[in-house]
């Protein structure tokens, strides 16, 4: 379909959606999740192309997306999976959308009983040695749904990000030179002698934890609509292990970027599906979302899957005015 970011495209009625899927419910491996039937029938913008997306199963770097985009306020409640938090930005095939054309009017949004009955069953994997429910979703076939690594030296996706208007051409720029940096550093701490290394062989960002062993724990009390202020990098660097870990959750660069900065609570976070195994998690301590702070990709190759990211509330603080 030649999509683009702010192009408008309708989503297709319910009974065209199930004629494009399979047994279990996909379309080249990625499900049509019960949480996308809501939006049969309505018009959405494109948010951004998904031609990529990070692999944060097995951390092998970026993978190939066909045909398949993010639209603008779509992103999963849960509802269908155990109440999952994690507020993934779906993914939606060409196949599953139409362009507008202007002037014509919307379609009907005809339920469709049938895609459900299909759709709902295929939201759980078979169960753990445990005994454990498991759920399937977007997040944990990614892997099968982009089969293909994309590596840092394929040219055409840095063309695609800004002909698609994913990113403009110094953004790509700069996301490419910290490609490039990034593995030049992963190199170095394989082959190289800890002395010889450049910043110890870390990532761009040059993020370094300040403890060994048991980490810190900090409570607000944070309620969504509370302001809040990312805490100064040093202080919240202070709070992780050496593998970059506050009591199980990280701290990335992309993070690193939010410091100091003031967001809105969005959200208390305490379910969440693994990736891996499919299994909900129960949090031992709530997370905290913010209103309108995603991963941005910068430290990704621009991958555009923006991530909601999970906030200990020791790395905030309130902000009282």
């Amino acid at each position: 379909m030649g999509l683009k970011v702010g192009d408008v495209v309708e989503v297709r009625p319910a009974a065209e959606i199930l004629a494009t899927l399979d047994g279990r419910g996909e379309l080249d491996g990625l499900p049509f999740m019960p949480e996308m039937a809501r939006y049969c029938g309505r018009r959405l913008t494109v948010h951004k192309v998904a031609h990529k997306l990070c692999d944060t199963q097995t951390g092998t770097g970026l993978r190939r997306m066909e045909r398949a985009v993010h639209l603008t306020g779509a992103r999963c409640d849960g509802s269908a999976h155990g109440g999952c938090q994690t507020a993934c930005s779906m993914y939606w095939k060409e196949a599953w959308l139409r362009r507008v054309e202007p002037g014509t009017a919307e379609s009907d949004a005809v339920p469709d009983g049938r895609l459900l009955a299909l759709l709902e069953p295929n939201t759980r994997r078979p169960p753990g040695d445990d005994g454990g429910e498991r759920y399937s979703c977007q997040a944990t076939e990614l892997l099968r749904a982009a089969p293909v690594c994309l590596p840092v030296r394929s040219l055409g996706q840095y063309v695609t990000d800004v002909r698609t208007g994913n990113a403009g051409p110094l953004r790509t720029l700069h996301a490419l030179l910290i490609g490039v940096f990034n593995r030049v550093q992963a190199v170095s701490a394989r082959v190289l002698p800890a002395r010889l290394r450049f910043k110890e062989g870390r990532r761009w960002g040059f993020l370094r934890p300040g403890l060994r062993g048991a980490t810190p724990t900090g409570t607000l009390g944070l309620r969504p609509g509370e302001l809040v202020r990312v805490k100064p990098k040093a202080e919240i660097l202070a709070t992780l292990n050496e593998r970059m870990l506050n009591r199980g959750l990280g701290f990335e660069e992309e993070m690193a970027r939010y410091c100091g900065t003031v967001a809105r609570v969005q959200a208390r976070v305490e379910r969440c599906i693994d990736e891996r195994t499919g299994r909900l998690l129960t949090m031992k301590s709530p997370c905290i979302t913010l209103e309108n702070v995603v991963c941005q990709g910068v430290h990704s190759l621009n991958c555009p899957r923006e991530f909601v990211p999970f906030w200990r509330e020791i790395w905030l603080e309130r902000v009282t005015t």
